[in-house]
């Protein structure tokens, strides 16, 4: 039931008619008897929009591609760690009387950790993580937070150096590859994703080196890597954990409440299956 004493969540993003964060949250919310909602919405501008946000009364946002690093310069406070990432997904607006703050956090690094944590304790394991976008420097900071040693390759040499000493990582070049053995390794790039779900952005063969292979995309839920990598006896972990983990973390900040992950995991399968029927 929506009315007056609804709270107010909801993503913005361009395009975010995609995401399936409505569905997750949504379903904690009616599961947990808690009086809110959250909506997709897309600013024209995204200054406007904020000020939007602010004034109408929202407790939580996502924020979503291609906001995340320029939201932060509206914020009154940002999480150190997202000031290391340099990027922010989640902002929660606190209210005294006509007084209001909103604080940026970063939760991509905690549903990458939590995700990894299913399979091994990040702490002192060695992770290649592939990729040098957006993703990769949630991913990569956030394992270097957790304790983790970090290797970085991407298909751009350039792009990736410069994102591998940000890190203070060490740079693996594609040549190299075939002699690296790490605990992990993680995609973070879109290579994989539907339409294109036959690529794969490492030499399946290399595959045995990594006891666990983890994916950030999670269109279709089952790669062509994470089926390659089951195949050679790889422990494997799909990108909606990663989603689910990062929502379950937003939840918390948000209601002060434990998320219920088993329901926001089922509503995102079934609205990922939904979308595919």
């Amino acid at each position: 039931m929506i009315d007056g004493h609804t709270h107010l969540f909801g993503i913005i993003g361009d395009p975010v008619e995609h995401s399936l964060s409505p569905a997750m949250h949504n379903a904690a919310f009616a599961h947990l008897g808690l009086n809110g909602i959250y909506v997709p919405m897309r600013p024209t501008d995204l200054a406007d929009g904020f000020r939007g946000l602010r004034s109408l009364g929202f407790i939580g946002v996502s924020v979503t591609v291609p906001f995340k690093v320029a939201i932060m310069d509206f914020l009154d406070a940002i999480d150190p760690v997202a000031r290391k990432i340099g990027a922010v997904n989640t902002l929660v607006f606190a209210r005294a009387g006509a007084t209001v703050r909103c604080t940026g956090h970063n939760t991509d690094w905690l549903g990458a950790n939590r995700a990894l944590a299913e399979a091994i304790d990040p702490a002192g394991r060695t992770v290649l993580v592939l990729g040098a976008g957006g993703a990769a420097r949630a991913v990569g900071f956030g394992l270097i937070e957790a304790g983790a040693r970090v290797l970085l390759a991407n298909r751009t040499e350039a792009k990736g150096r410069e994102l591998a000493d940000q890190m203070g990582c060490r740079f693996i070049p594609a040549a190299e590859l075939a002699q690296v053995r790490a605990d992990a390794l993680i995609n973070t790039t879109s290579v994989g994703m539907a339409p294109h779900a036959d690529t794969i952005p490492i030499d399946p063969e290399l595959l045995p080196r990594f006891r666990v292979v983890m994916d950030i995309v999670y269109a279709p839920l089952a790669t062509r890597l994470l089926r390659e990598a089951a195949a050679r006896g790889c422990r494997t972990i799909d990108g909606l954990t990663m989603l689910q983990y990062q929502g379950a973390a937003q939840f918390t900040l948000w209601t002060g409440r434990e998320a219920p992950h088993a329901v926001m995991r089922q509503a995102l399968l079934d609205a990922l299956q939904g979308r595919h029927s």
